[in-house]
């Protein structure tokens, strides 16, 4: 399924206290350009270019959700998650990709994931994800 970010005015506005939004991927255009279109939505957002930067950011026990890409070097999306896991940390996590396989998805579910979507996001598919994960965590 595809999706992303939107302008829908409408929603509940979300706020700080909601947590922060922690985008992780490896790709800069995509980090800025995620972080520029939720601030404008009035989000408070973070990013990281990497699983280890994400698991070493001082805002990590403060995220209200997380947008991990899937295929990143070294690590990927599914990996962090075990990391945090690991952690006993389980906040609410996106899961981005180029490529959802049915294997994948299924694998995604198992670990937790509350929405997978796939690249290129279009729509407003990722900020109301972000919205839904956000107004359950209250």
């Amino acid at each position: 399924r595809k999706g992303a970010i939107g302008n829908d005015r409408a929603a509940s506005p979300m706020t700080a206290a909601s947590g922060i939004v922690i985008v992780v991927d490896d790709d800069l255009a995509v980090r800025e350009s995620l972080k520029f279109a939720l601030e404008i939505e009035g989000l408070e957002v973070a990013v990281c270019g990497s699983g280890a930067e994400l698991l070493a950011h001082p805002e990590l026990p403060n995220a209200g959700c997380l947008v991990l890409d899937y295929k990143m070097p070294a690590m990927n999306g599914l990996e962090v998650m075990e990391h945090l896991a690991c952690r006993k940390m389980r906040p609410p996590v996106i899961l981005i990709t180029s490529h959802a396989t049915t294997a994948l998805c299924q694998r995604a579910a198992a670990a937790g994931v509350r929405y997978i979507l796939e690249k290129p996001l279009l729509g407003n598919s990722l900020l109301n994800g972000i919205r839904d994960v956000l107004t359950r965590a209250d």
